[in-house]
């Protein structure tokens, strides 16, 4: 749903006039203004590469604030029909919960309507540490009381349920991994290594299922209080204990501040403590959702989308599940020597560019603003890789060689290493980690000055 999340670092839109819109978006306009008895009388366009909008409209003399949502387009992840988000919301609102009131959706084009809600994201704006600490504890109740409301709900809107413990600690696994295999456009060594770790360590002493939010800690909040849950699209059945993994997620992009008092105070609502491995191993599943989904984007990135946001969540997330893995098994993970960026023969170029797009993202228009700095971010890190990848590549090269057991060539390293962790990931669990570890490092190390909020992003540790 993520009325404001996805574009938080983006300007708001300015209101323009109706004609001016693609004819889809009138005839979504014009849905509204049938389906609802109402007439729009402004919006905006959310700057961001999905398409949405605030509307501001009248019915019966009064104002009807409203959120359209649209398809995800050639970004789906193809997890859920697009439908599924608006089912979960109208459970929820029927079972009290603070979420939008879905009106309906239009269907030429797609796009769920629903109650503009009041708020703000990411708690990091919080006024002062009593709000943080107010709406926090708030989200963690309505957590404990959506985990609460009968799974038969949500089966009776085609949730499907868990049947045993194993399936019930993969969850939604096996959507992804589908999304992931069909999507797939080059090796992924690290993504298999994942893979092989979960299917080894899944919990199968535990059976506890819940409606599970997913991307979990995605709320609006005003006055240390929650006004709404935000993005419901990819809820689940599964162990609520996979919810509290997405809030350490959510933390790396998010801050939500110390996260153990608020584990605590569910538990305490609930009256149900969760092992610290069963979140843990719900943080790496929940965490590897974000590179599969990324991976054949960064590969072939489409034209719309924002290249460095993509990058960093791949190499970040990955990471964040390498740390926890690690932190389970008590493996000491090294950090590699990075090299500063050197002056080459190409590196005036790189500079011009960098400089020439930098100079241009003050324009007036929001979205070629958008566009613009988008391109400045890809210019800056392709300025880094130039001067800095030589160097790690031939790290790389020989750490792989030495894993590996002999010399690889540089067009059928990352295949090779792939062989290796799908024959020997079990095995070699430790060596494997160490070094995903020291690449994960490498890579954000050369997108670090455009990453914005991922900047030095670290998971918590239970």
């Amino acid at each position: 749903m993520t009325q404001e999340s996805d574009a938080k670092n983006q300007p708001r839109g300015v209101p323009q006039s109706r004609a001016e819109l693609d004819p889809q978006w009138q005839r979504a306009f014009e849905w509204v203004e049938k389906e609802l008895s109402a007439e729009i009388i402004s919006f905006e366009r959310q700057p961001r590469w999905r398409p949405a909008f605030f509307v501001e409209a009248l019915r019966d003399g009064e104002s009807l604030p409203l959120y359209l949502r649209g398809e995800r387009g050639e970004l789906d992840h193809g997890a859920y029909p697009f439908e599924h988000e608006a089912r979960v919301l109208q459970v929820m609102e029927s079972e009290g919960l603070p979420v939008p009131h879905i009106y309906g959706i239009s269907p030429d084009p797609k796009m769920i309507v629903m109650d503009k809600m009041p708020g703000r994201v990411d708690l990091s704006t919080a006024e002062n540490e009593g709000e943080r600490v107010s709406a926090l504890n708030d989200y963690m109740d309505l957590l404990a009381d959506l985990h609460a409301i009968d799974p038969k709900r949500f089966e009776e809107i085609g949730v499907e349920k868990p049947q045993d413990p194993e399936a019930a600690g993969f969850a939604d696994l096996a959507r992804w991994e589908k999304h992931f295999r069909d999507a797939k456009n080059r090796p992924e060594p690290i993504i298999e290594f994942i893979y092989g770790w979960l299917r080894r360590n899944v919990p199968t002493e535990r059976y506890e299922v819940s409606c599970l939010q997913v991307d979990s800690a995605q709320f609006l909040f005003d006055k240390g209080r929650v006004t709404s849950f935000l993005d419901l699209e990819l809820a689940c059945l599964g162990d609520p204990a996979a919810d509290l993994a997405g809030m350490r997620g959510r933390d790396l992009a998010e801050p939500i501040g110390d996260l153990k008092p608020a584990f605590e105070r569910y538990f305490e609502k609930t009256g149900k403590p969760i092992p610290k491995e069963v979140i843990d191993y719900h943080t790496v599943r929940f965490n590897l959702a974000t590179p599969t989904t990324c991976a054949p984007i960064v590969h072939a990135p489409p034209d719309t989308v924002d290249y460095i946001q993509y990058l960093a969540w791949y190499w970040v997330w990955s990471r964040a599940s390498v740390e926890i893995m690690a932190d389970m098994a008590g493996i000491a993970l090294p950090i590699p020597e990075i090299s500063e960026p050197t002056q080459t023969l190409y590196g005036p170029a790189h500079d011009l560019l960098v400089d020439k797009l930098g100079s241009l993202r003050s324009a007036n228009d929001d979205f070629l603003r958008y566009e613009l700095d988008t391109t400045w971010r890809n210019a800056s890190y392709l300025k880094r890789v130039e001067s800095m990848w030589p160097e790690m590549e031939l790290q790389e090269a020989s750490e792989i060689d030495a894993l590996i057991g002999r010399v690889t060539q540089p067009l059928d390293r990352e295949a090779d290493l792939e062989t290796f962790v799908l024959e020997h990931g079990a095995a070699k669990e430790e060596e494997l980690l160490q070094f995903f570890q020291k690449r994960c490092r490498r890579q954000e190390a050369l997108f670090e000055p455009v990453a914005r909020e991922l900047k030095g992003a670290k998971i918590q540790l239970l």
